[in-house]
Parts: structure tokens; sequence; C-alpha cells
């Protein structure tokens, strides 16, 4: 009885042990270190995309100014206060003239003693060019005279001295009223010269314009080319967008652009492509384009952020994938291909990639072959997989 007993718990305990066996097989086969990975997967297919360039950018004027002397200076007064629309010719500020108005004056006396000293050097050679024509008539006379014997010949030549020392008076006269008459030129040019400097001192708008800040304060002094007042053309603004130079194949000039502001989140504007830079970012390796607006929206501040979208053409019929099922190995570009349960690694070749999460295969797979999209863990080295739909467990 006991025996009979005993054989009874030694086969109970060994069904136990083989069931306790089985369990601990089937926890590793499903969750151990031998388990399946568990992926999810998806069909590459043949599609056309449309890709798009995307960037971020900064709202800018077009055309700035930067409105200050061209001489170093101390501010006399600032008529301007920022956020002032003003017109092409208006008084934004004024320098001190220092001396100028006085150089001015001086300048002005000086034009008006040239101005006497030509009328002097006039009178002069009038006086010379009568002494010159008396001379020549009585120089003519006495050679009359001689050639019949009435005078000496040393008559005649004192007459013909006093003949050229008077055009050498004439000439004397006139180089003086030459002299005069350029030195008057020369005050001149140089009294215009001080009244453009003088009217430098005037600060003024060189175009329709809004003044976006003061540099300097009456009193202030500053350097040649150093701004008092900056200001903008408010009407042409453009956005300064800048792109991965990773993705900026196909940046072109003339590219539509959908244009969202921070300011304006739920709002789409449509522009394009102005121009591309030839000078990159080689710091951040971005590309900088220009994007001009179709419509400038109202109330538009200089320096907003803004997100840009550029269309590119569509793409002739490739396979496609998602972005999500390309996967890196030893340097090379690739996916998982799935047969059955069982993985295998293909390089493929890569073309254009759209905003909506798809990339063009060029080479290396096949329309319809299933890869991995998704897995829950690195799949080098891994045997098998199990397919899933989705990695997370389902909530309860």
């Amino acid at each position: 009885m006991n025996y009979a007993v005993i054989t009874k718990r030694r086969i109970g305990l060994t069904v136990f042990g083989l069931a306790l066996l089985s369990g601990l097989a089937f926890v590793v086969q499903r969750a151990g270190p031998l388990a399946p990975v568990r992926v999810t997967s998806v069909r590459a297919t043949e599609d056309r995309l449309t890709p798009a360039l995307f960037g971020l950018g900064t709202v800018e004027a077009r055309r700035s100014y930067l409105i200050g002397p061209t001489t170093a200076g101390r501010v006399r007064s600032v008529g301007v206060e920022v956020g002032d629309r003003v017109q092409a010719g208006q008084v934004l500020a004024e320098m001190d003239p220092v001396d100028l108005d006085a150089r001015l004056h001086a300048l002005d006396a000086a034009i008006e003693r040239a101005g006497s000293a030509i009328t002097a050097a006039e009178a002069q050679l009038r006086d010379a060019e009568a002494r010159r024509t008396l001379a020549q008539g009585n120089a003519r006379r006495y050679e009359a005279l001689a050639a019949r014997d009435f005078v000496s010949a040393s008559a005649v030549e004192a007459r013909v001295q006093e003949q050229r020392s008077a055009e050498s008076g004439v000439a004397a006269a006139a180089a003086n009223l030459s002299g005069a008459r350029q030195e008057r030129t020369r005050a001149i040019a140089e009294r215009a010269a001080a009244q453009r400097l003088r009217a430098s001192a005037r600060l003024v708008a060189p175009a329709a314009a809004l003044v976006t800040s003061r540099d300097a304060e009456p009193g202030s002094t500053v350097v040649a080319g150093q701004a008092v007042v900056r200001a903008i053309d408010p009407a042409a603004l453009w956005i300064r967008v800048r792109i991965d130079q990773g993705r900026s194949t196909g940046l072109v000039k003339g590219l539509s652009a959908r244009i969202v502001l921070r300011s304006r989140p739920g709002t789409v504007l449509d522009g394009m492509v102005e121009r591309v830079e030839s000078v990159s970012d080689s710091v951040t390796e971005e590309r900088l384009a220009i994007v001009s607006f179709d419509r400038p929206p109202d109330a538009l501040s200089v320096g907003e952020s803004a997100e840009v979208t550029l269309s590119l053409p569509t793409t002739p019929p490739a396979v496609v994938l998602p972005t999500a099922a390309i996967r890196r190995l030893h340097g090379e570009t690739g996916v998982w291909t799935i047969d059955g349960t069982s993985i295998r690694f293909a390089p493929v070749r890569l073309g254009q990639t759209g905003l909506d999460g798809r990339v063009q295969v060029l080479q290396g797979l096949d329309a319809g072959t299933q890869v991995v999209a998704h897995s829950a863990q690195a799949l080098h080295g891994v045997r098998r997989i199990e397919v899933v739909d989705a990695l997370e467990d389902p909530q309860p």
C-alpha cells in the first residue's frame, strides 16, 4: 500500500516536472533570449511623390536704411521716434555743423574778393591793350619815317621795343585776369563742397520708410558711417529661410512656397523663392534662400519666425517606402526584408523624400516586397521575428 502511494507521488512529481519544464521552455521561446522579435511590417508600393523642402526662416526687410553722418560729429537733434512713418526727404536728425556756417561766410567773402580782383584785372588788361595799340601805331609811323630817312634806326628800334613791352604788358594783364577768374572758380567750388558738407549735417530719409530704431541721442558723438536712425521699407518684406544642406536637392529660384508665420499658426500664406544665396552657412550646414510673399499680410513684424515649405515637382513612378523602414547597417543604407519568420538586410539606393514620410527607393527593392517598419529591438543578429499589427500592448 505504501509502495503504491509512493509510486503515485513519483508519477505526479514527474508529470509536474515535465509541465514545469514545458512551461519554462515556452516562456524561453516566447519571452526569453530565444523568443522571436516582434516587428510591424509594410509592403513596398509603386507611386509618385510630391517632394518638398522644409525650412525655418525669419522675416526681414528687403530694403533697410542706416542713416548717419558722412563725417564724425556730435548729434544736435533727433526729430523722429521708433515706429514713425517718414517720407522721402524728411529731416530725421541734424548734426552740429560746428564751424561750417563760418566757413561758408568766409568763402562768400572770398568769392566777392575774387570778383573784385577780376574787375581790377579786366581794367588792367584794357589799359595794357590800349598801350599796346598806341605802341603799335608809333612803331608803324617810325618805320614809315625811317624808310624816308627822316628818323634814325635807333629811334625805330626804341618804338619797336615800346611795342613789345606793351604786348608783354597785355600778356601779363591777361594772365592776372585768368588767375583771378581761377581763384573765383576755386572759391566757388570750395563753397559748394562746404555747402554739401553743411547739407549732410541734416540727415534726411532716402525714401518712404518706417523708423525701427534711434541709435544715438542729442549730444552723442558719432563717427563717420555710424547710424543715428535706422529705417526699413515696410512694403517690401521677405523671409530668409535656412534649409538643411543634406535635404536641399532641387532648391532653385521660382519654387512655390507655403508660409506659416509664428503669429498666425492657422494661416497659410503663398510665396515664391526669390533667390538662392550663393554662400551657405558652413557652421550650421544650411543653405540660405530668400522667399517673398505673393500678398504680404498686414501688421507683419520684422524678425518674426516662419515655417516655410517649398514644393518640388512631382517625381516619376518609383518604389516608395515609409522613411521609418530605412535602416543603417555597417555603413550601408537598406531595409530588412521579411521571408516568413526570417529577415534579410537588403542595401538600397534612395531618392527624394516627401513630407508625408515616404521616400523613393531607386534601386535594391521591388514593389510588393514586405519589409520591417518598426521593431521592438535592434534586428542585427536576430534569427526569428514575429509580425504583429502593433508593438504596443493593447490597453485594457
